[in-house]
């Protein structure tokens, strides 16, 4: 079984609407879309190991902080990838997957992939078209479980978005 590695991690708030994500960049993309703006990840074996136990830890030291994991990539290595989804499931956060795959093209490489994901972003980088953020992009951001598409919410100045906030967070929201 190959591991998978990781470029990046962090602490997102913009890539999965209303969600405080631990996001990890997943080392070795083959698709190598022309003007991606992490092409430092195509290249297999890179940066660290994205094992459980290291996962676990990470899911321990964020507890209470974070809403959602996020991998961006790591859909080649399916297997893996579904075995870490399963892991962040069983601790009751979401989780999203930004491939730059169709769906279908996923459901093909991966059997239990996508049931294991509360948000997909699906298709690949086409620099004409723009990302998320433009009326004209190929990509689509879903939220699974209700099977709303969500690109609105990455178009600057829309109407339409809406913040949904615990109670615990209103309280920065309040006046004097």
């Amino acid at each position: 079984m190959q591991t998978l590695t990781f470029i990046t991690e962090q602490i997102v708030w913009q890539e999965v609407p209303n969600e405080t994500s631990l996001a990890f960049l997943i080392a070795g993309c083959p698709l190598r879309c022309e003007g991606c703006h992490s092409a430092d990840s195509w290249k297999a074996g890179l940066g660290k190991p994205l094992t459980a136990e290291y996962l676990a830890g990470r899911l321990k030291r964020y507890q209470g902080l974070i809403s959602c994991v996020l991998f961006m990539g790591g859909e080649w290595q399916s297997d893996e990838l579904t075995q870490l989804l399963i892991a962040v499931k069983q601790t009751g956060l979401k989780t999203c997957l930004y491939t730059g795959l169709e769906r279908a093209e996923l459901e093909v490489v991966s059997d239990g992939l996508i049931q294991n994901l509360d948000y997909l972003k699906t298709g690949r980088w086409v620099m004409e078209l723009g990302g998320l953020g433009s009326a004209a992009t190929n990509q689509i951001f879903m939220d699974l479980r209700t099977g709303e598409v969500l690109n609105h919410w990455f178009v600057r100045d829309n109407p339409k978005k809406t913040i949904a906030i615990t109670p615990a967070e209103a309280r920065f929201f309040q006046t004097a």
